[in-house]
């Protein structure tokens, strides 16, 4: 090779690599993330249907709601202060209800649709699991025993789990307590053991890798632990971006690629999602909703009865 050949060699691949580079600066950036959500406006005393350009498409009045579910069917559960509801989005029609016993000062904040059409309901104030059949009847009841003796801080989420036992938010205590079929306690987690300081406890997910995720209320904080009561994955105040007042976490959701979805109650913005890297990727705030407890994601693929709530 003479040394024209070689010089016009090197003129073609120094192009390359600037093309090449210029190529990978050029990429697109990622979508920006949105979803259509339902959001539980507790202070409100409704669930709305917000599209995901944040119009408010459906709403329905529902007194302290706390819990929202869309079934495989199209229909809405939700529970509200004193009973649960299962309604049709088209024409709002009450298609199954169920009302608490007249306790005063009962309250509900769980509710759980399950494979068999049943629904887990956690009530306060009579301190048990219920499991209600599509006559509104009770078809299973596990007993609670707390310390906690004011009623509004007793319970919070509760779920059934794909073993069938049952995890439950026993907010006053600051624990996650875990029973069996038959209401015998296997497991308790105790937050401030594991070094986590928690002011009204809230959410509890049983995930599908075994994990056990929860969000602590008053004092912001996310925390994933495993079977072994080992901290795994843990989102705290100061993991906040600048500009967050998000003090209160309530709601959450887990998300198919390790996204976690959450509410903040009186929390600015209300809802926001973020990466296992802690980066937030999505927030909503709007005045409309006011004080909220949490969300149900609408682009969610997967038969919730059956655990498969995000995919």
């Amino acid at each position: 090779m003479n040394r024209n050949s070689v010089l016009a060699s090197a003129v073609l691949l120094a192009t390359a690599g600037v093309f090449f580079a210029n190529c990978q600066a050029a990429d697109p950036k990622p979508a920006k993330i949105s979803h259509p959500f339902i959001a539980q406006c507790f202070r409100a005393g409704k669930i709305c249907i917000v599209s995901p350009k944040g119009e408010i498409e459906w709403e329905y009045p529902a007194r302290n709601v706390q819990d929202v579910w869309k079934l495989p069917n199209g229909n809405l559960l939700f529970c509200h202060r004193t009973g649960a509801k299962e309604v049709t989005v088209k024409d709002k029609k009450v298609v199954w209800e169920y009302k608490a016993p007249n306790v005063k000062g009962l309250e509900i904040h769980s509710c759980q649709p399950l494979p068999n059409g049943n629904v887990l309901i956690c009530e306060c104030g009579t301190s048990r699991l219920v499991e209600v059949d599509r006559q509104g009847k009770v078809a299973k009841e596990i007993k609670l025993t707390t310390t906690t003796t004011k009623i509004h801080d007793q319970f919070r989420m509760a779920r059934k789990t794909a073993k069938g036992t049952y995890v439950v938010a026993f907010t006053g205590e600051g624990v996650v307590k875990e029973l069996d079929g038959a209401g015998k306690i296997v497991r308790t987690i105790d937050l401030n053991a594991l070094g986590v300081k928690s002011a009204k406890l809230h959410g509890v997910l049983r995930l599908k890798n075994g994990n056990t995720l929860i969000t602590t209320g008053g004092t912001g904080t996310i925390v994933e632990i495993d079977p072994k009561d080992k901290i795994v994955w843990k989102f705290e105040p100061k993991d906040q971006p600048e500009g967050f007042k998000c003090k209160f976490v309530c709601g959450l959701q887990r998300l198919s690629n390790g996204n976690t979805v959450t509410g903040w109650y009186g929390g600015n913005p209300q809802f926001f999602e973020i990466t296992p890297d802690k980066k937030v990727v999505w927030k909503v705030y709007d005045k409309r909703l006011s004080a909220i407890s949490g969300l149900f994601l609408l682009d969610a693929k997967g038969d919730v009865t059956k655990g498969e709530v995000l995919k």
